[in-house]
């Protein structure tokens, strides 16, 4: 016979998708434990992007005032071709109460969710693994790094691209990675352009994304076929003057923080398996082109809670929100396509699509994520 549970829900992993099930779950009632592996939460900016529809979803938690206090509204997202702008995709006139894109450092989004989490009485558990993971009729007992047992009704493995959580329950996680490498920085320059927008630069060498950040600070996300390990300011001033703009050139003065990774475009064959459920990138990573990822994953976790807390459809949460998932797979894996393609009549083809209102406003519904939202 099983043991009573301790706890409602064992959550892995303590990244925004971890901390927002966390919040949710107890804002519900529901017991949480959550553990993660790091011994303390994110330092650097990573995911940038919070779209409409997810901020519409933290309202939920309490945290969506704040993160807009803190980050840089973005209203329009800009296709370039060095001075040349090809498209327009503005997000003023969406229905909803956030019409624009947010910016905002990952490190400043888990440290608000972290600070509500807190409020609730929850704290994370750290360095704290899942090793191991025995389920049956009425719950999961899990073992955590050093041998201790966690007996919960649930265990959600918001854990990452390589979850633990995910091996454990055998799901399979179909996919392939990108040839290409990218990279990612955090830097201050003496920029010409507007500081209200992303703007996207499509080049035949590759694409390059410039967006504005908190205090003066911009991100850039370009794909590379080798990219350096530790990018340089060399590296990014590269970047910019084979890409970036003519006419004014960018000059870039420090770089705060830089990375580089490979990006896969997976998506798991099901998100349960039995009492274990997978959200956030254990359950989908694809390309950063729009900034879908955390917005997908922070989605995936306020549609579980409700799930765990109601306890009744444990179906339908994998059936509403798998098809989210594969839909954004696809949609960034067809912009990295065009935006790297050496194909100059595929980005030639942009001005003129740009020009229909009706693509420019699916392009916004979708980038927002609203176009996602289950009727």
């Amino acid at each position: 016979m099983s043991s009573s549970p301790q706890t409602d829900v064992l959550i892995a992993g303590a990244g925004p998708v971890g901390l927002t099930l966390a919040a949710a779950l107890t804002a519900r009632g529901l017991g949480v434990t959550i553990v993660d592996r790091a011994a303390e939460g994110a330092n650097t900016s990573r995911a940038a992007v919070i779209h409409a529809r997810t901020l519409e979803v933290l309202e939920s938690v309490g945290v969506a005032d704040e993160i807009v206090e803190r980050g840089v509204i973005v209203p329009r997202f800009t296709v370039r071709d060095r001075d040349r702008q090809l498209m327009t995709i503005d997000f003023g006139g969406l229905p909803t109460a956030y019409p624009y894109t947010l910016m905002l450092p990952q490190s400043e989004t888990e440290r608000i969710l972290a600070g509500r989490l807190t409020q609730l009485g929850v704290s994370v558990r750290r360095p704290a693994e899942v090793a191991g993971a025995r389920p049956d009729a009425d719950g999961v007992t899990v073992t955590l790094t050093g041998g201790e047992t966690v007996r919960a009704r649930y265990l959600v493995g918001a854990d990452g691209m390589h979850s633990t959580v995910r091996e454990l329950s055998g799901i399979g996680f179909t996919g392939d990675r990108y040839a290409h490498s990218f990279v990612l920085a955090d830097v201050r320059m003496d920029w010409d352009l507007p500081g209200d927008e992303v703007m996207l630069y499509f080049s035949p060498a590759g694409l390059v994304v410039v967006a504005p950040l908190p205090d003066g600070r911009h991100r850039i996300v370009a794909t590379l076929d080798q990219a350096p390990e530790q990018p340089t300011l060399d590296d990014v001033q590269a970047l910019l003057d084979t890409r970036g703009p003519e006419r004014v050139p960018a000059r870039v003065r420090e770089v705060v923080w830089s990375s580089r990774f490979r990006v896969h475009h997976r998506l798991a064959d099901h998100y349960r398996n039995g009492r274990i459920f997978l959200a956030g990138d254990a359950a989908h990573v694809h390309s950063p082109a729009g900034g879908q990822g955390m917005n997908t994953g922070i989605q995936d976790a306020v549609d579980l809670a409700a799930v765990l807390a109601d306890g009744t459809d444990l179906d339908g949460y994998e059936r509403r929100r798998r098809p989210v998932a594969a839909g954004v797979v696809a949609m960034t894996d067809r912009m990295t396509r065009v935006a790297t393609s050496r194909n100059r009549l595929l980005t030639g083809l942009l001005p003129l699509a740009g020009r229909l209102p009706v693509v420019r406003r699916r392009l916004a519904m979708r980038l927002s994520e609203l176009s996602t939202i289950a009727a």
